[in-house]
């Protein structure tokens, strides 16, 4: 198996020499500039066409349209000043952390972040008022 490895190389390297001295690579787009290569061994190999396809359209993948929602509304809740509203913001983003979860085979965890979760938790700071009647 390996002979027939080693004999389509040498007949693949000795076409492109060929190729070369022809004169067939000069004047090709992008010739001079490094190549611009693109990591997607994060994508599942059953998804990288589709995912290609969707960038070169300039769309985002759904993925990853909900986690931009998610780093806006945890955006959102840093800022925000009403405890009420944070609140509401939060339980907002618990809802779009399921969502992201459903798609996934590894969920999304805020407590991941320790750090992150933390300072919002500190955030969240609830009265005892008639809004709420169970803090949890």
């Amino acid at each position: 198996m390996s002979n027939r490895l080693e004999i389509f190389q040498c007949i693949a390297e000795e076409r492109i020499r060929a190729a070369y001295e022809e004169g067939q690579f000069t004047n090709l787009p992008g010739m001079g500039r490094p190549l611009e290569l693109e990591d997607d061994s994060m994508i599942p190999p059953e998804n990288r066409m589709a995912w290609k396809i969707l960038k070169n359209a300039g769309m985002c993948p759904p993925e990853l349209e909900l986690e931009k929602q998610a780093h806006s509304l945890a955006e959102m809740i840093s800022h925000c000043t009403d405890e009420h509203e944070r609140l509401q913001q939060i339980k907002k983003l618990q809802c779009l952390v399921t969502r992201m979860n459903m798609g996934r085979t590894r969920p999304v965890c805020l407590e991941a972040d320790a750090d992150y979760y933390r300072k919002i938790v500190e955030r969240v700071r609830l009265e005892s008022s008639s809004r709420t009647s169970d803090p949890r």
